[in-house]
């Protein structure tokens, strides 16, 4: 039976870099992954480019971008491994990249650039990777001594760890492999999980209800958008994009971790335009239809399928009433719908809930049962769209394996 310092499972973004890190730091490190590709949550990210992480990150701060019941846990973590510690490392590989926008960077080539500079950092730190490779379980030792506290069956045979990093990630994109692996050993092992749901992920409607907006599919615009009440109201200024079942788009994305089953989303369709103001300015001066005054102020497309809603809408401005043209611009402005649900975990990018951070050590990563530690999305850790995400692995891959490091120096030989 082989033995290794650490086991690290799931070998995606936290996984490998975790991995690499730790055998760099000296130990002995094994890497275990189910999927016949590696890191594909990697290579699909970013339109292909992977947004690897966001300088705008304020890691004192990460209650501004990351929720969970705990956003305040992943400070330390952030704090120690930040943006720029990771772009230095990009740089040090020759990866070119630019700023999208909002602080998001992006490779200029491919996401494959990542992967093969992770793989490298593997290697340099002699990593052993078996992939495909499944975990058939895992067990703890009982009375073991510090160098063996667990053992794992895989279809390569039994091996032995001192410590075990579970790297699996979430629930999202069921078909590039996720799994409930990561979950299912946190209640093995006694910890407390956070219900998990989908995140990142486009809002559905009713199909009857939605119908009149469905021939919008394929149209996108900038909205603000909003949810929740009083202090947890939350908005963003992105862009939609209205599909045939619903809302997708950055703006619905990032509202869809924060929304919750029965509330409603309030859209402006114009922001930063005073809509009222601008159809009475017009019915002083022009004939044209509503309709057409309008589509210079939202796409046409969406100025058509409104009008529809109302004949009062459908007539020449200068020939509309003052309150019909108020109740359109105040439709516009104040759009309030409630979803009936998300495209789920197969559309979603990411997966909120996860392990309890109130099991987990925000300094190591480490559980309450010693020597187990969690990393990455399986945490109750969710970040905003935009980097954010890959920033947390890294971070926690960092912390998880300086601890390892440190524990492995202070174990006696």
């Amino acid at each position: 039976m082989q033995f290794f310092d650490t086991a690290v499972i799931g070998a995606g973004a936290a996984g490998l870099f975790c991995a690499a890190r730790a055998g760099q730091l000296g130990l002995k490190v094994l890497l275990v992954d189910h999927g016949e590709k590696l890191a594909e949550k990697i290579r699909i990210s970013g339109g292909g480019r992977c947004n690897f992480t966001n300088k705008d990150l304020e890691p004192t701060a990460p209650h501004k971008h990351f929720l969970g019941e705990n956003p305040n846990f992943c400070r330390s973590a952030l704090s120690r491994y930040t943006p720029q510690d990771f772009i230095a490392l990009v740089q040090r590989h020759g990866i070119p990249f630019h700023e999208k926008h909002k602080g998001q960077l992006f490779g200029d080539r491919s996401s494959d650039d990542f992967i093969r500079m992770l793989v490298a950092e593997c290697d340099a730190g002699g990593v052993m990777r078996w992939q495909p490779c499944a975990v058939k379980a895992v067990r703890g030792i009982a009375d073991a001594a510090p160098d063996a506290r667990f053992e794992i069956d895989t279809e390569r045979g039994p091996v032995r760890c001192r410590n075990l990093v579970i790297a699996t990630g979430g629930l999202s994109i069921p078909k590039i492999g996720a799994t409930d692996f990561g979950y299912r050993v946190a209640r093995q092992f006694g910890l407390r999980l956070v219900e998990p749901r989908p995140a990142l992920v486009p809002l559905t409607f009713d199909g009857e209800a939605w119908s009149p907006y469905s021939q919008l599919a394929g149209l996108a615009l900038p909205v603000v958008i909003e949810t929740g009440e009083k202090k947890a109201r939350v908005s963003f200024h992105e862009d939609l994009l209205f599909t045939h079942r619903g809302l997708s788009g950055p703006a619905v994305l990032q509202i869809s971790s924060y929304w919750r089953e029965g509330q409603a989303i309030t859209l402006d369709l114009a922001p930063g335009v005073d809509l009222k103001q601008a159809l009475l300015q017009a019915k002083s001066r022009s004939r044209k239809l509503i309709a057409n005054e309008l589509a210079a102020l939202v796409p046409s497309r969406l100025a058509d399928a409104w009008v529809q809603q109302d004949p009062a809408w459908q007539r020449p401005v200068n020939e509309a009433s003052d309150k019909a043209l108020v109740t359109l611009a105040e439709r516009l402005s104040r759009w309030q719908l409630v979803p009936t649900g998300t495209e789920g975990y197969r559309k979603a990018e990411v997966t909120a809930g996860g392990v309890d951070t109130r099991e987990l050590s925000s300094q190591t990563l480490e559980s309450r049962q010693p020597g187990l530690f969690f990393i990455g999305e399986v945490v109750d850790v969710t970040g905003w769209l935009g980097g954010y995400n890959f920033q947390w692995a890294w971070a926690s891959a960092h912390a998880c394996a300086q601890a390892l490091a440190a524990q492995a120096a202070a174990t006696p030989a």
